[in-house]
């Protein structure tokens, strides 16, 4: 459970949070309205740990892997695909493992067996397996071919490459999945891929966008961000 109890929260000298409370419990799908300004990215910020509350307390299960989109245009010679992959962080971590060890010319040798079944079995529990296949659902579905699957990431205009930011966020095995506008740059059959797997998404969503159909679609609470106060909603935007 994500817990915000009369929550303080500033950037510089504006007050973006005042004794502002919320409860969001897992599994919940959330959409985060509030006029331009109000603090939506800001409390995404303190989400992610990349701002802390002035005062009050404000607490997220220790273990969860919180996924986002990188708001950076991706600059990489990378195929999308491989690009995408590295969004499992989970699968990543074990992939390096496995190489290390592989690459490792002081690997003792007796006990080398013993050292990659574990990290093998690591790769394989990660989803090694099909971990390309699924990579490469995300990516089609957000309304690539067949052909630009290998195609370098640094190939596409800038509306393309923030889909596979898209992409690689989606991939992340998360808990807890931020999506600040993420209908911005798709068009109408990756928006309605997009909801339908979002749908299936078993973690806690946030959600920041004005598109109103997609947060009816997506969403079943609803946090609204106003005069520096929190209020929470049993329903989606309408």
């Amino acid at each position: 459970m994500i817990s915000l109890q009369k929550i303080t929260l500033r950037r510089g000298s504006k007050i973006i949070l005042s004794d502002a409370s919320a409860l969001i419990q897992p599994g919940e799908k959330v959409g985060l309205v509030g006029r331009n300004g109000a603090g939506k990215s800001s409390l995404f910020a303190l989400l992610m740990g990349e701002l802390h509350e002035d005062s009050g307390d404000f607490s997220i299960p220790a273990a969860w892997e919180v996924a986002t989109v990188a708001q950076h245009m991706p600059e990489t010679s990378e195929s999308a695909t491989d690009f995408v992959l590295a969004g499992d962080t989970r699968l990543e971590a074990a992939r390096l493992a496995l190489t290390a060890l592989e690459n490792d010319p002081n690997m003792d040798r007796d006990g080398f067996g013993e050292q990659f079944a574990e990290a093998y079995t690591n790769w394989e529990d990660a989803g090694g397996h099909d971990a390309a296949s699924r990579a490469q659902t995300l990516i089609q579905g957000l309304g690539f071919t067949v052909q630009e699957l290998d195609q370098p990431v640094n190939s596409f205009s800038g509306g393309w490459r923030m889909r596979l930011q898209l992409a690689r966020a989606l991939m992340c095995p998360s808990d807890l999945l931020l999506l600040d506008e993420p209908t911005n740059h798709l068009d109408l059959d990756a928006l309605v891929w997009l909801e339908a797997w979002l749908k299936r998404y078993e973690g806690t969503m946030v959600v920041i966008s004005h598109d109103r159909e997609f947060l009816d679609a997506v969403t079943r609470v609803t946090l609204h961000i106003e005069v520096t106060k929190l209020t929470r909603y049993g329903g989606n935007y309408t």
